[in-house]
């Protein structure tokens, strides 16, 4: 991670980590870049999402673009995967979305993606980092070569297009929940099913810009939870700020994570001959539970860091076709280069219409595991997780485990703690043994 980017993004507290300043030299930085580089006037496209601060920063953005001789796409509010997908088909040279997520409301952040709709790479990233910092000098474009704003809603309403032609099937009397947090879905997926037929109800639909993800979304669904209950609805799904990641809630209320979906989905894969390689991609923090239900289907799979940026370059490198995270960012590299919550949320409309049984069955063989972390505050991470003996009572614990369980231990990416986190059978023996690996910690006085 740079100074500035992390795997996410340039993320922090509106006007105070990330400012107008920023913005205005993250896009003074891309419209020259793109245009010396490519010597053409280059062609950005930027996004928001509902935020109050979205819309300074846009602004911020299109200045810096168009006084580096850019033109500037609005797209307004709308999603991260839509700008995704429109700077791949769309011929633009890179795409900016202004969002944090499932952050609160007065954080924000910028996102870039490359002309290929990837997060953009570490070498362009670490340049826009330099001309922040005052280490490059940029000329300011004159005269006719000035860039223009061009107001770009259309963009959005052909992703919507898309979305719509994604589905195989009508959802016609179908009647689905959906918490759009606020945020950037709110403008697009009730659109996306009502167009496909489905009996739509909606809520958190009404962004004021300090509203988003607040007690709702992906991050608060016992919300949507109750709201699929008590309208004896068929299926609901929470989507988060920006809409790229989605979690499901089933016709009983149960929650279905991201781990169930990359088991629904990857199983009707495997079904049609359709999972390349047999195997599905996830992140460490996947559920062990999830690799038991995989394990039984006989589907196997890859584990990587955390972060959707890590689960989308082992699925190009070794050429898997799903993956994701248990947070509800799934990936389809087949239809999509980012997680995109409504795409997810029709992939589990398809597989339940497919073969007709409710969301509650198709997700019941996935039984989680229980599963206690412990967060340790420590003098020096590489020092605590390199230890000899605290490696020694690690391998320890994932021996007595076997096969009915698990243990990992990493590093924070943002905090001086070491992360201590076991999955057994039961509560009990996740505290025992997460306990046993934080006495050896103490003991060696690693502890802050």
């Amino acid at each position: 991670m740079g100074k500035y980017f992390g795997t996410d993004g340039f993320r922090g507290e509106a006007n105070v980590d990330l400012t107008y300043d920023h913005a205005i030299k993250i896009g003074r930085f891309l419209g020259w870049y793109y245009g010396a580089r490519l010597d053409k006037k280059a062609k950005i496209v930027i996004g928001k999402d509902t935020r109050r601060s979205s819309y300074m920063f846009e602004y911020a953005l299109a200045a810096g673009l168009t006084a580096s001789g850019a033109d500037a796409y609005i797209m307004h509010v709308t999603t991260t995967p839509s700008v995704s997908y429109i700077a791949r088909v769309d011929d633009f040279d890179c795409g900016i979305m202004i969002s944090a997520s499932h952050n609160p409301f007065y954080d924000n952040g910028i996102k870039i993606v490359n002309n290929n709709g990837e997060k953009m790479d570490e070498e362009t990233l670490e340049k826009i980092e330099k001309y922040i910092d005052g280490e490059l000098e940029i000329p300011m474009a004159k005269r006719e070569s000035i860039g223009e704003t061009v107001d770009y809603a259309s963009g959005r309403n052909r992703y919507i297009g898309y979305l719509i032609s994604m589905s195989k099937y009508s959802f016609k009397n179908i009647k689905v929940g959906l918490d759009v947090a606020n945020g950037a879905a709110w403008a697009i997926a009730k659109s996306v099913f009502d167009a496909l037929g489905a009996r739509t109800y909606v809520i958190n639909d009404h962004p004021d810009g300090t509203n988003i993800n607040t007690d709702c979304g992906s991050t608060h669904i016992e919300h949507l939870q109750k709201f699929v209950v008590d309208n004896n609805l068929d299926i609901g799904f929470a989507y988060d700020g920006d809409a790229d990641r989605c979690l499901c809630v089933d016709e009983k209320g149960n929650v279905v994570t991201g781990d169930h979906i990359l088991y629904i989905y990857g199983l009707y894969m495997k079904e049609r001959g359709k999972l390349l390689n047999n195997k599905v991609v996830t992140t460490v923090m996947s559920n062990f539970g999830l690799y038991k239900a995989l394990d039984a289907v006989d589907i196997g799979y890859e584990k990587t860091k955390v972060g959707d940026k890590y689960v989308y370059e082992n699925m190009v490198n070794n050429g898997h076709r799903i993956g994701g995270e248990q947070s509800g960012h799934i990936i389809f590299t087949k239809y999509a280069t980012t997680g995109d919550g409504i795409l997810t949320s029709l992939k589990l409309m398809e597989v339940m219409i497919a073969k007709h049984k409710p969301m509650s069955e198709l997700a019941k063989p996935v039984k989680f595991y229980p599963q206690v972390l412990k967060n340790v505050r420590v003098k020096s991470k590489p020092d605590a997780q390199n230890d000899p003996d605290v490696q020694k009572s690690v391998a320890a614990v994932a021996e007595k485990l076997g096969d009915e369980g698990r243990i990992l231990v990493r590093e924070s990416g943002t905090e001086p703690v070491i992360r201590v986190m076991v999955e057994a059978k039961s509560d009990d023996i996740c505290e025992k043994y997460v306990d046993e690996v934080i006495e050896v910690i103490k003991e060696k006085g690693h502890i802050a």
